[in-house]
């Protein structure tokens, strides 16, 4: 049996490396500096799939008791958002690492002539530190932040980019990811879309988004390889 997709895309928090400690280590320093009292992982972890500064919003919401608009207009919010950025850059590797498998299938799936994307909302600088940090950037074809295009997932932009850019057809494309935000994104692409069940769906079972298929790790793709 052939592998049946030419081109898989990849979301990148809670489906290539789990990162929320380190994001959560990141919030909780910012907040501190800035005279707030922490929050806590389970809230970090249900507050990632937006992006990183989203993230940042919803915590300063909680902890200043405010809106998250109220947040993300205030006057104060671009220097807070300066001391994440130096916090966060400092913490990418530090306490994150990849999911089992990651590395052995995507490095199977490029030498098979897979095209590999990373399509995340997570802001370009940190994508990179991350994915440097890891040693990852050289096992993709392309890179998809949620600042690359005007819009971010769950706006399927980035799947028709990269299908135009690869000659790919919607039938030889699949999504992987671990959200619903991801399954929404597919779906808009009108790709397939498979789902790991250890990442970050906002406090839901993965199950209920109704993904294509869950996969309990990355194997399961290579096992496809294999035939």
């Amino acid at each position: 049996m052939s592998f049946p997709f030419d081109l898989i895309l990849f979301d990148l928090d809670g489906t290539l490396i789990e990162t929320a400690p380190e994001i959560a280590d990141a919030v909780n320093d910012t907040l501190s500096e800035c005279g707030r009292t922490g929050v806590s992982q389970q809230q970090v972890n249900d507050w990632i799939g937006h992006g990183t500064r989203e993230l940042l919003i919803q915590a300063l919401a909680f902890t200043d008791e405010l809106s998250a608009n109220e947040v993300r207009h205030s006057n104060s919010f671009p220097a807070i958002e300066a001391v994440f950025t130096r916090h966060y850059q400092r913490r990418c590797g530090t306490r994150s690492h990849l999911y089992p498998h990651v590395r052995e299938a995507l490095t199977a799936l490029r030498g098979a002539g897979v095209k590999l994307v990373v399509m995340t909302n997570k802001e370009g600088r940190y994508t990179q530190t991350v994915l440097d940090a890891h040693q990852m950037a050289p096992l993709f074809d392309r890179v998809i932040s949620g600042d690359t295009f005007p819009v971010k997932k769950p706006n399927p932009m980035g799947i028709a980019e990269c299908m135009a850019q690869f000659g790919v057809t919607h039938q030889r494309c699949l999504f992987v990811g671990d959200s619903s935000i991801d399954v929404a994104t597919a779906r808009a692409g009108g790709i397939a879309v498979w789902a790991m069940p250890y990442g970050y769906n906002m406090g839901e079972p993965i199950e209920a988004c109704s993904p294509d298929r869950v996969i309990a790790d990355f194997s399961a793709l290579t096992t496809l390889l294999n035939g």
